[in-house]
């Protein structure tokens, strides 16, 4: 008999005893989903304290913003983008179809048949919308799956640095295609489900807005197929559905339930500006799971382990042990194991028992892990989930340093740190020495007024070859007529490093004393040639009660030229390539003003594979510089020097940052590019092409080491 209501029959010739069963499996499956969310939930609340609820409801409108328009998973990954945008939308689509016959079915049907509305033309829309959602849902499904098993991209494979071949990690891909086959699952025995019950109804007119199974239903009435097959694929579907209810918190599928928040969570300056250690432990730094915050627990599961993180990172690029998904993933074993549950599909090192007695710094993630890092903030950056794994790094490194676990040539940078107030080790009086070698007098900001204060930064100061280009800059402002000064010998290091080692008391006492002479200083803004020392001054000493308005002097040199200050008198007809620095690019966001200071100087700019916020790491932020790095197959600065000279008749290599200068050109003399591939500051630049005579230069020959050089700068 063909049905003649405009609607549909959720239990289609079922029995009484067969639907209470059901509502039991339903109610079974969410128990078991409500302990597993319980459990996680326990496990956050054991984290720190942290305050991140300020302005709650213009982050979680952000959040959701992102997470329907799919922005942080198609940032750089179109194809990944579309496709989970497509499985994103159609498994939300479907979900809402539930949701609605539910309420229609167990709620309204309850309290007032009469508000019945799942039939007529809603029950047509609702009908021909779910099918294209849910073909959307597999499509898109479909194409993430063959990603993952025909494309096999770099960032899925899953072995750890630091175990390389003898990573099987078959419990992970187990469980990724476990998670994905049994929502493909779903997706196709809804449409047989569709497609059956249409046959088994006598085909009703209306249900030509059910498009797929409309064609699905012609070919099982071909069959023979009919209600009876119906009924038995609507239990297999039913069951399928409950099994994956209770089994979400307790899979891949947990960061449904946690990624939006973790995205509302996340602090827009994460990495840029760390938070203080509290002082409320008998220890320095994140030591053991107890000192993590809950923000950094959730972090822990929301990681889906899509290895962007893992592809992006110059530590584990250039043969480290360091993987920041592995990191994280070994993280949220050992939170699983001690406060929740062992959760399936973990690849477990050897020599670690999660779970046990071991301190998380220099025991689950082992220090050789931690010192490897850059702080580049490449990871933060590509994760499209909000997780932070630079602050997680650098608590760790705290707890090692407040140890002595601490390897003896960074021992010896933070020693000289500590008592001259630079990495070099020389005195404070000899900071401004090289301005002996100008014509002309800087002023002292400290006794006289300025309208620029020049924060210089170590390596300009101290570096030999850097000096060249100190030096280039000094002239440059005063050939515009620029009002600046110095701090002179009481300047220190910004600190920026000495943070992101782990070091936070001897950062807490260089910025107090920077702090102290700026505010003896008379001046309208400052401007550093050092974007490391730019990002503590602009994003890290505004928690210590110091602002101020800091720029970078590519910047400033853009302005001095646009004023007609500065005059291009010889334009440049070279082709150059250019490097974004890490401090200037992802943690500032200054990518504008040196492409700008290259146009209005002439050359030819030809973008690197990887630029701008995309930029890969010269290999000595986060205080490598200070570090031996001779363990490395390809140290990054190598890897980024053959990026440059892969480009088509670029001869020129173009840096803004000392520590940039200092590093690449030490790795073109070690690798034998010097003779194709010329590393210079744009300062060398505008210097050719305003036509500017110096006195005291060297010419920026780049044979010079300094101390960073010999120190884990590749050389």
């Amino acid at each position: 008999m063909v049905q003649q209501e405009v609607t549909r029959e959720v239990f289609l010739n079922f029995s009484p005893l067969a639907k209470v069963s059901f509502y039991v499996m339903a109610t079974v499956a969410m128990a078991i989903f409500g302990v597993g969310a319980g459990l996680r939930l326990r496990k956050y609340l054991r984290g720190r304290r942290e305050p991140r609820f300020h302005h709650l409801w213009r982050r979680l409108t952000r959040a959701l913003g992102q997470s329907f328009a799919q922005t942080t998973v198609g940032r750089r990954h179109r194809f990944v983008g579309s496709a989970h945008g497509m499985l994103m939308w159609g498994f939300t689509a479907l979900f809402i179809g539930t949701a609605i016959l539910t309420v229609d079915t167990d709620i309204v049907e309850v309290v007032n048949p009469a508000w019945h509305f799942f039939h007529g033309a809603f029950y047509r829309w609702y009908s021909v919308i779910l099918d294209v959602m849910g073909v959307a849902f597999l499509v898109g499904l479909t194409l993430m799956a063959l990603r993952r098993g025909v494309a096999r991209p770099a960032e899925l494979d899953y072995r750890r640095p630091d175990l390389g071949e003898k990573t099987s990690r078959q419990g992970f891909r187990v469980g990724d295609w476990f998670f994905v086959g049994l929502l493909l699952f779903l997706g196709v025995t809804g449409f047989v489900l569709e497609g059956l019950r249409i046959a088994g109804t006598g085909f009703p007119e209306f249900e030509h807005w059910s498009p797929v199974g409309w064609g699905l239903a012609g070919l099982f009435d071909s069959l023979g197929w009919g209600l009876g097959a119906h009924r038995i694929t609507w239990w297999v579907h039913g069951v399928a559905a409950l099994g994956f209810v209770a089994y979400l918190p307790y899979s891949k599928g947990v960061h449904l339930l946690v990624d939006a928040f973790n995205l509302a969570f996340k602090d827009p300056l994460a990495g840029r500006r760390l938070v203080a250690p509290g002082d409320d432990a008998d220890h320095l730094g994140q030591r053991d799971l107890a000192d993590f915050s809950w923000k950094q627990l959730l972090d822990f599961d929301a990681c889906t382990k899509c290895g962007r993180c893992h592809v992006a990172c110059p530590a584990r690029a250039a043969g480290a042990p360091l993987s920041p998904r592995d990191l994280i993933l070994d993280l949220r074993q050992e939170a699983d194991a001690r406060w929740s549950f062992n959760a399936p599909g973990h690849e477990r090192r050897s020599d670690i028992v999660y779970g046990g007695d071991a301190p998380v710094a220099g025991g689950i993630v082992s220090s050789d892990v931690l010192w490897a890092c850059t702080t580049c903030l490449a990871c933060v950056e590509v994760c499209p989930v909000g997780i932070e794994h630079v602050p997680t790094i650098v608590g760790m490194r705290r707890s090692l340093v407040d140890q002595g676990t601490i390897e003896p040539m960074l021992q010896d940078a933070l020693s000289a740190l500590g008592k001259q107030g630079n990495s070099f080790g020389k005195s404070a009086r000899m900071r401004a020495k090289w301005t002996r070698k100008l014509p002309f007098k800087i002023k002292d900001a400290r006794k006289e007024s300025v309208d620029v204060l020049w924060f210089v930064g170590d390596f300009a100061s101290y570096d030999e070859q850097v000096q060249d280009t100190t030096l280039k800059v000094a002239s440059l402002f005063h050939e515009a007529g620029l009002d600046f000064g110095l701090l002179y010998e009481g300047e220190r290091n910004a600190g920026n490093d000495v943070r992101r080692v782990g070091e936070e008391g001897l950062f807490e006492v260089l910025a107090e004393q920077n702090i102290e002479q700026l505010a003896k200083a008379r001046f309208n803004r400052i401007v550093t040639t050092d974007p490391h020392s730019l990002n503590a001054l602009r994003n890290e000493y505004p928690e210590l009660g110091a602002s101020y308005d800091v720029m970078h002097y590519t910047e400033l040199l853009v302005e001095l030229i646009e004023s007609g200050a500065l005059a291009v008198k010889s334009p440049l007809a070279r082709r150059v390539t250019f490097h974004d620095p890490c401090y200037l690019a992802r943690y500032n966001r200054m990518m504008k003003w040196p492409r700008r200071l290259l146009e209005l100087v002439g050359v030819t700019l030809v973008e690197m594979p990887r630029h701008g916020t995309n930029s890969f790491c010269c290999g000595a932020g986060g205080g490598r510089i200070w570090m031996d790095d001779s363990g490395l197959t390809e140290r990054p600065s190598e890897i980024r020097i053959r990026e440059a000279a892969a480009l088509d008749d670029v001869t020129g290599f173009v840096v803004s940052c000392p520590k940039d200068l200092t590093m690449f050109r030490a790795t073109v003399a070690a690798t034998g590019h010097q003779a194709v591939l010329s590393v210079d500051d744009v300062a060398d630049l505008v210097c050719e092409a305003v036509d500017l005579e110096l006195a005291g230069s060297t010419g920026g020959t780049g044979e010079g080491m300094g101390q960073g050089a010999g120190a884990g700068a590749g050389t």
